[in-house]
């Protein structure tokens, strides 16, 4: 599950760099604030998973 963050943060990055988001103030503030609000979702998941209890043996 950590690695799906670091794949999306890559991949946030990635979009960033290569397309014209830094070109125009308003597009990048947009931009950084729904992906900056999309990782809550899988950090959602995380969080889900780490407080299901244990199967009994």
């Amino acid at each position: 599950m950590v690695a799906l963050i670091v794949f999306y943060a890559l991949i946030v990055m990635t979009v960033a760099v290569t397309t014209s988001v830094p070109k125009n103030g308003v597009v990048e503030f947009f931009y950084y604030l729904v992906t900056g609000v999309a990782w809550v979702v899988p950090a959602a998941a995380i969080i889900y998973w780490m407080q299901r209890p244990d199967e009994p043996q």
